[in-house]
């Protein structure tokens, strides 16, 4: 079969690799329909994270279960199923808590001997645990299938940093990051409830889509020029929840010194870089809360999935380009240059 792989810096090749297989009773063979290049995908093609030469890259896809071990009892081959951006048993202490990203058997695609969600088919271990039925009608509904690939990442995870913000009824929230997740974070805090949501970027192309979700402020200045423009759009208090959706030592200054005395910061950009961005003085004397990390979006999927196929929430707008499997290599140009927000894979 083929699949994306990354050999060094922006080097990203479509190559034959050996076909995905059932290995253990818990796996299944899943062939992709639909996967997508995230932004944390770029810091492996920047050299900023570090990968083997030759290895998988991608972690976001959906697509038919081919195959099932001995030991799979809840699918079958023909279903359409998406999969969230790691792998879980879905039994252990920390999954059934919820914190599927912290599941004792867990893992995330592309790792060293795994298949990368960029590719024709992807083995998935503890499919019962991990993978998530979707109506079998969606496959036809390319629109729905493209707003359903966004609960395999970008949707849960701007959803996990809303909740760890404290989103609630009528508050005023501002979001930090106008890629996909910090859209979906604006999206997942309209959805909330959020009555003041005021969207952080420059690019009108993607505030235009903050606005279509729910923004109803955009501020596009930067550092403390920013910080200004949001206290004075909340009468000098800050917001009571700010989503950090970037993980620079900036933004996260930022989300901090924007937040009213009393709220939170929801924090899901990956954190680069040297420096955190935090005064843990300034947060104590203050009371800010901070609370986030990586999302654990198989336990955010079922509800959100509700949402989408019942239509309250729409997250494909964050797909603004397309590609084949043999173009991925455009897909990361375009991301890395930002000509394109998110961009889908079509296998």
């Amino acid at each position: 079969m083929r699949a994306t792989v990354i050999h060094a810096p922006h080097d990203i090749r479509v190559e034959e690799v050996p076909d995905a297989a059932v290995q253990r009773p818990e796996d299944a063979v899943v062939r992709v329909l639909r996967a997508c290049i995230c932004g944390s995908d770029l810091w492996a093609y920047r050299g900023e994270a570090k990968r083997q030469p030759g290895q998988r890259i991608g972690h976001e896809f959906l697509g038919i279960v081919e195959e099932t071990g001995s030991a799979v009892s809840g699918l079958r081959a023909g279903d359409l199923v998406v999969a969230p951006f790691m792998w879980s048993d879905g039994t252990c202490d920390y999954c059934v808590e919820g914190l599927h990203t912290s599941c004792v058997h867990g893992g995330f695609w592309g790792s060293v001997g795994f298949d990368g969600g960029q590719g024709e088919a992807v083995r998935v271990p503890y499919a019962d645990g991990t993978l998530v039925k979707l109506p079998a009608a969606a496959a036809s509904d390319e629109h729905l299938l493209t707003g359903l690939l966004a609960l395999s990442d970008v949707m849960g995870t701007g959803h996990h940093a809303a909740l760890g913000a404290g989103v609630r009824q009528g508050s005023t929230v501002a979001v930090v990051g106008d890629g996909a997740v910090g859209l979906c974070g604006v999206l997942a805090a309209k959805r909330l409830g959020a009555e003041r949501i005021i969207a952080l970027g420059r690019h009108s192309a993607r505030t235009d889509i903050a606005k279509l979700f729910g923004a109803t402020d955009v501020v596009a200045e930067r550092g403390e020029a920013a910080e200004a423009a949001v206290r004075e759009l909340t009468g000098g208090q800050g917001a009571h929840a700010v989503i950090e959706a970037v993980g620079t030592e900036q933004s996260m200054r930022t989300a901090v010194n924007i937040t009213r005395d009393g709220g939170a910061v929801g924090y899901v950009g990956v954190p680069h870089g040297s420096g955190t961005g935090l005064d843990l003085g300034v947060m104590f004397d203050r009371n800010i809360t901070l609370r986030g990390g990586v999302a654990p979006v198989r336990a955010y999927i079922p509800e959100l999935l509700a949402d989408v196929l019942n239509g309250t929430i729409d997250p494909a707008p964050v797909f603004d380009r397309t590609v084949a499997l043999d173009q991925v290599p455009d897909g990361y140009r375009a991301m890395d240059d930002r000509s394109a927000l998110k961009v889908m894979i079509k296998t």
